[in-house]
């Protein structure tokens, strides 16, 4: 093999390489699909119990204050309503992914 047969190969695998980063970059990424498709849905305490079958207020609010679970307090200080997201609270559970 001379050297214009190896700079012809390297330019042809630079080219190829130059096509898979093209591709890359205008096909858009699996995450950015689910999170148009699928919002960010939050639930209250009393609708967290409501929705899994057994799972007590309490229980709910236990994981909140354990910081197993993610969530946001609306309102101000300690007596701002708990809102806990859908997703967070059955994955840890192990219902979802």
């Amino acid at each position: 093999m001379n050297l214009t047969e190896k700079q012809q190969i390297i330019s042809q695998i630079a080219q190829l390489l130059e096509q898979l980063i093209e591709a890359e970059t205008t096909e858009p990424s699996p995450q950015q699909d689910q999170s148009k498709t699928h919002p960010l849905e939050m639930l209250t305490v009393k609708e967290c119990a409501a929705l899994v079958n057994g799972l007590s207020e309490h229980t709910v609010r236990q994981l909140v204050a354990q910081d197993k679970i993610a969530y946001v307090r609306a309102g101000s200080g300690v007596r701002g309503k708990i809102l806990v997201s859908k997703a967070s609270l059955l994955k840890y559970l192990g219902v979802a992914n």
